[in-house]
């Protein structure tokens, strides 16, 4: 598979930030090919690896750690790594799961003369550490234990379902290994997910992890790429009986002060992919009336971050990258002549720009997580 161009042509100050401001290393300055490298090629093999560094830093760490746990005894009163032996590291049982796809995500997609051989040879040898069939068979008991039945529902469940989306989609011998060591935990998480969507009686409009515009998206990637057609006429059927008549989407409101997923952006997002694209076009202007159609991109700011070692406060620099991406999705879903393009492809820059930057292993309230949102911009996910 060929690197998504988009990782070559971020906006070369960003790359600079993290690749070389951050505390994170050179990269693969020293490597002889990439000295010889492209400049924008350079700048992605050095988001690339630092990317992968912060992810092979947390997904084995186990402290700090916020569990959300539901004990229903004194014996489960345990560490994460008995709890959840699989996905106990990067601070949460979420956070685990998306470190784990990034490390795929990029194993599968960076060509390998442009990843050093012994960075590739580290990820296979943490996923394999992670993939086993004891550490997934107590996930699946911890999952379907009593009064566990909304555990990490939607946004881990749907992280999860991206990661074995990934190796459904990659013909590696190493990836099918890998996904028949995670398809009990992925049938359990299916069923859950089955069970729940009928009785959702309306949608999740948060900025945060509970919101379910963000998790029906890549819970209907994995439907589409799996082939589970009554998973697919189940997330159509419910995200348009939620969402085929909103309008006026108030996003002058947001983004909220702890929001990493904006509501108005990730529905539109989710929308693009259910309606034909003259629908959705037409869909869009009702729903986001307010998008411009003169091509300027000060028309939606990026969020602040005032201090990025507070858990909470961070979450902005994931706001910042997660419209990113749903700006240049949404952009790329209108018709080629449609005006708002230009503004929605200006905002998309200047949010990716800011986003990348804040991307650091100097905090670890950030940095357990925001590579992960980073990739999945700019690999074009």
């Amino acid at each position: 598979m060929r690197f998504p161009r988009s990782i070559e042509i971020l906006l070369p100050q960003a790359c600079l930030a993290l690749c070389l401001g951050s505390g994170l290393g050179p990269g693969l300055v020293g490597d002889s090919h990439a000295q010889a490298a492209p400049a924008g090629a350079l700048d992605a093999d050095r988001l690339a690896v630092n990317f992968a560094r912060l992810a092979l830093d947390c997904v084995h760490r186990e402290y700090p750690s916020k569990v959300a746990h539901v004990l229903n005894g004194p014996d489960d009163a345990l560490p994460p790594a008995r709890l959840y032996p699989v996905f106990y590291g990067c601070f949460d049982w979420h956070s685990s799961v998306h470190g784990h796809w990034l490390l795929l995500r990029l194993l599968r997609t960076v060509p390998e003369q442009r990843m050093p051989v012994e960075l590739r040879s580290e990820i296979t040898a943490a996923l394999n550490r992670s993939f086993t069939v004891a550490g997934v068979a107590a996930e699946v008991a911890y999952l379907q234990a009593e009064n566990r039945e909304s555990f990490e529902r939607p946004y881990g469940m749907a992280w999860f379902l991206q990661l074995t989306a990934e190796l459904r989609e990659w013909g590696d011998p190493r990836a099918r290994a890998w996904l028949e060591t995670l398809e009990p935990l992925e049938a359990a998480i299916v069923g859950m997910v089955r069970e729940w969507l009928p009785k959702l009686a309306y949608p999740i409009r948060l900025g945060t992890h509970n919101q379910s515009m963000f998790a029906f998206g890549l819970m209907l990637d994995w439907a589409r790429v799996a082939g589970d057609t009554e998973m697919v006429a189940l997330l159509t059927e419910r995200s348009l009986a939620f969402h085929r008549g909103d309008r006026d989407c108030p996003l002058a409101y947001e983004p909220s002060g702890e929001d990493f997923l904006s509501p108005c952006l990730m529905e539109a997002d989710l929308v693009r992919r259910l309606l034909p694209q003259d629908a959705f076009a037409a869909w869009l202007d009702a729903f986001l009336p307010g998008i411009p159609r003169d091509g300027r991109a000060d028309w939606l700011a990026p969020g602040i971050v005032n201090d990025p070692s507070d858990g909470k406060l961070v979450h902005l620099d994931g706001v910042n990258l997660s419209r990113a991406w749903n700006l240049r999705n949404i952009a790329n879903a209108l018709p080629p002549d449609d005006p708002r393009i230009a503004a929605l492809r200006a905002a998309a820059d200047i949010h990716a720009e800011t986003g990348i930057a804040s991307v650091s292993a100097e905090h670890y309230a950030g940095g357990h997580w925001l590579a992960s949102f980073a990739t999945y911009l700019v690999t074009e996910r």
